[in-house]
């Protein structure tokens, strides 16, 4: 092989330093546009939620969209993967909401439950004979 076949300077051979083949330094600029921030897929929020197992698969449902908005950003759709990140945002919110609305309420209502059970006024003797005593012992241990 030589070196004349490939056209390379006399002087100048593949992986050795040549000094006539370099180019002068500068800069290229290409415009690719404008570059907007990809969408939030919202995949790990999605994650737990349905890990939770919430009211009407809620949060099933944010992972579906969650997965989408990831592929069609993997696409370069990026106008589908924000429709699919709306979507799996506001099923992420509605899931949260139900995660915290329902244990708050049972303790909303166990709270109006020993508060009625601890009055005398209109209350029926639902523990027995100082039940309600009893019962609030368990507690404060």
């Amino acid at each position: 092989m030589d070196n004349a076949t490939y056209s390379y300077p006399s002087d100048c051979t593949p992986l050795t330093s040549c000094k006539s083949a370099r180019k002068p330094a500068g800069s290229t600029v290409i415009n690719m546009g404008h570059v907007s921030k990809p969408p939030n897929d919202y995949l790990v929020w999605s994650l737990c939620n349905t890990l939770y197992v919430n009211f009407c698969c809620l949060g099933f449902l944010a992972l579906i969209y969650s997965v989408k908005a990831r592929d069609q950003k993997t696409l370069g759709d990026l106008r589908a993967a924000q429709e699919c990140s709306d979507k799996a945002k506001w099923y992420n919110i509605l899931a949260s909401g139900w995660n915290l609305l329902v244990p708050l309420l049972a303790v909303v209502l166990l709270v109006l439950l020993l508060v009625h059970l601890g009055s005398t006024e209109g209350s029926f003797d639902f523990f027995g004979e100082d039940g309600y005593q009893s019962f609030m012992k368990l507690f404060s241990r």
